[in-house]
């Protein structure tokens, strides 16, 4: 060993160390680098490669979405996008910030307190906070002006106080203003301009523009979906693992998290549902404060987030490794539900259309089992009054200005879950009543048909009741690779 260890040093030595060792590259090198309040290419090399504003998508790409955007965008109109506000959870904490989807789309900036302008004459502007020593002491740097002009490729690019001096001009020259009413600030919308503009029913929404646009993803934003859908699919299937020897829902929520994180993922899309036996019957249930009783389903409805990609799927199982005969009816008739409604996926159906499909095979499927007496829209919906999709990007149900109707197209990813909420109170055989069960996948429209994102994570119920009997159970690497081995 200690002759090994010689070598290695020896080879050291006689290297450039600083220019071998990628890893030590921002301490070794004469390069400054530079805190911008976010993850760059110097900072960060281990997240971004460089020509990147955001890990995965590059300069180029955010030029371009800020051209397609002018692009649909009337002659002398102008568009706004505030930055989403910081928000607190007591007089000093703050809850952890999540940027707007539309501004971050836009302009790649992550942090709060900018304005971005955009306009067929002016480019992009961007308005930036200034740094206070002050806040830089308790809460580090941020992005400035020179950020908005050399990371984030600004056309134009001024401090925020400049704002009331400079936006009102631009305001003026404008026939038409659309902005971002979900983040839209007091800084910019109590201008005598922008009121003007108000007064003759020229400001709209620009949300029916973003939403065109982030709808169709492009091949990097896929591969980020795709890694945030894989992730959040590795992190289930351990789960799954967990919920026989812990059958709590605040424990599989837990666990659900921290193997998202410890997969490179920067937050959950949403506070994880974890309903145990009837808990599972409330749609968004998320107090997940429940011990799950042996024989019982748990309904997980879990997603987390990539670099600004959501992912978005459910698996529902008995953590005591079987189910039972009236669960079991119900979930194959739920299981066929997602797989015909999956072969429906293509350009030019609709969510629309799929759920339509979705409500009569479901109609006569509750039917049969005899869990619904009467075929009419109103029992039906007491039983499951969800949509069977949504479409999923940036925010979990997003490009909510789309409507469900428009035919889907290649680039475009949506949900496909069929449910099954039995109130304990429902009029039916008592061996169904209680029962909570969702199968959500995440389908990517492709020019030939479908690609199910969330494969990875077994649905079948041999599939399941073989993961939870065999391999529950000293989970090694040996197991681990047979695992991998069974269900890819």
């Amino acid at each position: 060993m200690q002759c090994v260890l010689r070598k290695i040093t020896n080879s050291i030595s006689r290297t450039h160390f600083c220019s071998k060792v990628v890893g030590f590259r921002s301490y070794c090198s004469n390069k400054v680098v530079v805190d911008i309040g976010q993850p760059t290419p110097d900072s960060h090399p281990q997240l971004l490669k460089d020509g990147e504003i955001t890990p995965g998508i590059s300069s180029d790409e955010y030029i371009e979405r800020r051209k397609r955007l002018l692009d649909l965008l009337p002659e002398k109109s102008l568009a706004i996008i505030a930055a989403a506000p910081v928000k607190m959870m007591t007089d000093v904490v703050p809850y952890t910030f999540r940027q707007d989807a539309d501004y971050l789309y836009i302009t790649g900036c992550q942090q709060p307190g900018g304005v971005a302008v955009l306009g067929h004459d002016i480019g992009l502007c961007m308005f930036m906070p200034e740094v206070k020593p002050y806040d830089v002491t308790w809460q580090g740097q941020i992005a400035g002006v020179e950020a908005a002009l050399d990371t984030f490729k600004a056309d134009k690019a001024y401090p925020m106080r400049k704002l009331r001096e400079i936006l009102p001009d631009m305001l003026r020259g404008s026939s038409k203003l659309f902005h971002n009413i979900q983040t839209a600030t007091s800084t910019y919308t109590e201008l005598d301009a922008f009121q003007k503009l108000v007064s003759r029913n020229n400001v709209r929404d620009l949300s029916i523009y973003t939403h065109q646009l982030r709808w169709i993803k492009s091949p990097a934003e896929l591969k980020l979906m795709k890694e945030s859908a894989s992730i959040a699919c590795q992190a289930l299937l351990l789960t799954m693992l967990h919920s026989k020897t812990y059958p709590f829902e605040g424990m599989l929520a837990a666990k659900v998290e921290y193997e998202c994180r410890m997969r490179g993922a920067q937050r959950m899309g949403f506070n994880p549902v974890v309903g145990g036996g009837p808990n599972a019957s409330v749609i968004h249930y998320s107090r997940n404060d429940q011990k799950i009783k042996h024989g019982d389903l748990v309904l997980m409805d879990v997603g987390c987030e990539l670099h600004g990609y959501v992912s978005d799927l459910t698996r529902t199982w008995p953590p005591c490794g079987s189910f039972s005969s009236a669960q079991e009816e119900l979930y194959e008739l739920l299981l066929e539900t997602n797989k015909r409604c999956m072969e429906l996926c293509k350009p030019g159906a609709s969510i629309r259309e799929i759920h339509n499909y979705s409500v009569d095979m479901l109609q006569k499927g509750f039917k049969e089992i005899g869990v619904l007496k009467d075929v009419g829209s109103s029992s039906y919906h007491k039983l499951n009054p969800t949509s069977i999709g949504h479409y999923l990007g940036m925010d979990i149900h997003d490009c909510s200005m789309i409507s469900c109707d428009v035919p889907l197209k290649p680039g475009v990813v949506i949900t496909i879950e069929p449910g099954v909420y039995v109130p304990s109170s429902y009029n039916c055989p008592d061996r169904y009543r209680g029962i909570g069960i969702r199968i959500e996948d995440e389908v990517l429209i492709t020019e030939t048909g479908y690609e199910v994102l969330t494969a990875s994570i077994p649905k079948e119920i041999k599939q399941i009741e073989s993961l939870l009997n065999n391999f529950c159970n000293g989970m090694g690497v040996d197991n681990q690779n047979n695992l991998r081995a069974t269900f890819s």
